[in-house]
């Protein structure tokens, strides 16, 4: 409830969002600038009304952990892609696809992936012991992409990642890349990205059709949980079906392979951090580049955040990327340190001070089979050596993820 004792959030100046509008900056530079000028609890206004930054810890807690009721999420920008799957449903119909779904990626759920995640990473080491040998040049993005789609295609469907399937699947990563520069208008974005969006569907629909012909397979993966669930739920549509596996595929391969793109950069920069616990190279790397790097939420009722008014209508961006810079939290924040993830390292005890995957109610489904798979690959991969990259991004790509805004070729250094 709102009391007389509130105050309105504090507001960045106009004149400093004019300053960012004529640098032609990205998002992420006016959210800094507000963040730094203003604090953890932030307004700035893009239009009539103030959108609120929110990187404070325990203010990231109260919009996501304690009051997801309070404050939701909308139309995904991501839903052209995904449709209604978990990732943008909302309301009831996101609560019935999340318990279906929320079995089979924690606990015992987990289990039945070992496996598959297990050979993924061995195909991908078999390839990288032959680049050691011949000193060929290859490109780590590229390798990446491979193993985490190999992996989650393995959990989705029970078999590995074929080329022609991972041919058509680059159509998932042209329409990711191209959301930024999109149109606003629905439609119209849709229709730039027509051709990628119909090569997903033909996957999708395959796959769809080939689970439905291997009711034998010994261990079918997501995809036949997804079409037992319609012999029971009439809402489940060979649509939606197709809506939760694309999503799956973009959240499942996509993070990973962005995280893990990020940490071989971040060795070449910090070679002694190679010692390092595979488990804190990983949650390093999340900290830095998490998989989540801005979450949106808007106000559906009137409320009190921190002791601010925030009105009904709000449009609220929670940011893990710049809490986890904060250095009122993280000592030295841009400096990459394992050793903060140690079982005796120093890092915040503050829910809401690290959040790489989201919390709360919506936090990432499939954060186990990340982190598994991530230690998977590198207690493999790390043991072959060092790379040498031969050329380097000069950024970070601001879009679902933080990605690397070039390519990564390198090779095992001699």
């Amino acid at each position: 409830m709102v009391t007389t004792d509130t105050v309105p959030v504090p507001e960045l100046t106009p004149e400093a969002v004019e300053e960012w509008r004529a640098e032609e900056a990205e998002l992420v530079d006016l959210l800094a600038r507000a963040q730094r000028g203003v604090g953890g609890i932030a307004a700035f206004r893009l239009g009539p009304t103030p959108t609120v930054l929110v990187t404070d810890p325990a203010a990231v807690q109260h919009v996501l952990g304690r009051h997801p009721d309070r404050y939701v999420k909308r139309s995904h920008r991501a839903r052209m892609l995904v449709g209604d799957g978990v990732l943008s449903a909302t309301g009831e119909a996101w609560k019935r696809q999340r318990r279906l779904l929320q079995s089979q990626f924690t606990g015992t759920g987990m289990r039945r992936y070992e496996q598959r995640i297990a050979a993924a990473a061995r195909r991908t080491a078999t390839r990288w012991e032959g680049y050691r040998r011949s000193g060929e040049t290859f490109d780590v993005a590229e390798e990446m992409r491979g193993f985490a789609l190999d992996t989650v295609w393995r959990a989705l469907t029970g078999l590995p990642l074929d080329a022609r399937t991972d041919a058509e699947l680059r159509s998932v990563e042209r329409v990711v890349a191209a959301m930024p520069t999109l149109p606003t208008n629905a439609a119209d974005a849709r229709d730039t990205v027509a051709e990628d969006l119909a090569r997903i569907d033909a996957v999708a629909q395959a796959a769809i059709d080939a689970a439905r012909g291997a009711a034998d397979l010994p261990e079918p993966g997501v995809l036949r949980v997804l079409l037992d669930a319609a012999d029971q739920h009439p809402e489940y549509t060979d649509r939606l079906i197709r809506d939760e596996l694309v999503t799956l595929l973009v959240a499942g391969h996509e993070t990973t392979a962005t995280t893990l793109t990020w940490l071989f950069l971040l060795l070449d920069d910090n070679p002694g951090a190679r010692q390092a616990d595979p488990h804190a190279l990983a949650s390093e790397t999340l900290r830095l580049y998490p998989s989540a790097w801005l979450l949106p939420r808007h106000a559906v009722e009137d409320d009190v955040l921190a002791g601010h008014r925030i009105a009904a209508g709000t449009d609220v961006l929670v940011c893990p990327y710049l809490t986890h810079r904060d250095p009122a939290l993280w000592p030295d924040p841009e400096r990459f340190d394992p050793a903060r993830f140690a079982p005796d390292g120093a890092r915040p005890a503050q829910l809401g001070a690290y959040l790489p995957f989201g919390l709360g109610a919506r936090a990432c489904l499939g954060t186990q089979f990340a982190l598994r798979e991530t230690t998977a690959l590198l207690d493999l991969l790390l043991p072959l050596g060092p790379l040498e990259f031969r050329s380097r991004p000069t950024g970070a790509a601001y879009s679902i993820t933080v990605r690397p805004n070039g390519p990564t070729p390198a090779a095992f250094r001699r």
